[in-house]
């Protein structure tokens, strides 16, 4: 899935060039190019689809040239997460009625990519064998009030029957959520086989499932597109979780852990990122800091910043945008955003 904007990763992520195609690192890969070459031991090339914006399919083209156009899926609106997967799963179902599909973000940061292969093949194994969804739960490191947390059910093993999911709680419900051992942090990866998942939607979101039925015909056609743009405006706008994996009664969870973030916010960054004796983070530029700590300066390579007496502060340039706020209220973001289109137009965002 790579259609998103990342407005929360403002100003890196503009409209024009989301996350997804960045390469926040400066190891020459964007998230998108990382994810695609996680897969390369467990499924071939030709069976990766990217479920993307039409406005984004040459970006996905240059940064993934092994793909063919028709493994390129365009959105001409977004919908959602649930659209989103049903159009790929209708897609793959005209090819193998009884595919094993693993469904991915391509935002997340994998650090143990060895381990995360180790689990998704146990995980496609698991849902070849059994009518069930599989979503993939991640052994929390803190009380963080910026994921949705599953609850699993009691047993041995690393897979276990989903009890409740919950969504994103505030920091006392977190740091319970944390303390019991019961909750997992929700990664937004599931695994399933075709037939089941299209049962799913037809039990549990029919209307979504009507409308993508009815393109049978059409899939892996040069009609596909044609019939895709005339369908995604008639989609209710609804995500996955909400959808099926809350109702829906055979979801399993695979509890893991490799390393993993989805890479959602600033904040999310500087946890991954390295740090100096006072807790500053410099990604990509070079800085100077006196007096202070616990910053992130991310500036284009080759700029240097010159920090004097800031403490907790998010410092991002990218192109013609300038971003100081403090570190803690990046959910003001959004907002930050919303106000310069208001003011501005779409220009800086």
């Amino acid at each position: 899935m790579a259609g998103g904007v990342g407005s929360r990763f403002w100003p890196f992520s503009r409209n024009e060039r989301p996350k997804q195609f960045l390469d926040f690192f400066g190891t020459g890969k964007s998230l998108l190019r990382m994810t695609f070459e996680r897969f390369r031991d467990v499924v071939p090339v030709e069976n990766v689809y990217v479920v993307t914006n039409k406005l984004y399919k040459g970006m996905i083209m240059e940064q993934l040239p092994e793909l063919s156009e028709n493994q390129v899926l365009l959105e001409p609106m977004r919908r959602n997460t649930a659209p989103c997967i049903a159009y790929a799963t209708y897609k793959i179902m005209g090819l193998n009625e009884r595919a094993n599909i693993i469904v991915v973000p391509s935002d997340h940061l994998i650090t143990n990519e060895g381990e995360y292969v180790r689990v998704v093949k146990e995980g496609l194994r698991f849902v070849s064998l059994n009518e069930s969804i599989l979503t993939l739960g991640m052994r929390p490191t803190r009380p963080e009030t910026g994921y949705g947390y599953i609850q699993v059910g009691t047993g041995g093993g690393e897979l276990r029957k989903v009890k409740t999911f919950t969504e994103k709680p505030n920091a006392e419900m977190a740091r319970i959520f944390y303390e019991s051992g019961e909750f997992y942090w929700n990664s937004g990866m599931f695994l399933w086989r075709a037939d089941v998942v299209v049962k799913a939607f037809e039990t549990l979101l029919p209307d979504v499932a009507e409308k993508f039925e009815a393109g049978r015909e059409y899939y892996n056609t040069e009609r596909e597109q044609r019939f895709i743009d005339l369908v995604y405006p008639l989609c209710p706008n609804i995500s996955i979780d909400y959808g099926i994996m809350e109702k829906a009664s055979n979801v399993y969870v695979m509890m893991a852990d490799f390393g993993w973030s989805d890479l959602g916010t600033w904040s999310s960054l500087y946890e991954l990122s390295e740090k100096d004796a006072q807790g500053n983070a410099v990604l990509k530029c070079e800085a100077n800091i006196y007096g202070g700590k616990d910053n992130i300066v991310v500036l284009p390579k080759g700029r240097l910043a010159v920090v004097d007496g800031l403490e907790g502060y998010l410092i991002a340039e990218e192109g013609d945008v300038l971003l100081i706020c403090k570190k803690d209220d990046e959910a003001r973001i959004r907002q930050f955003v919303n106000d310069v289109g208001e003011k501005y137009g779409e220009r800086y965002v």
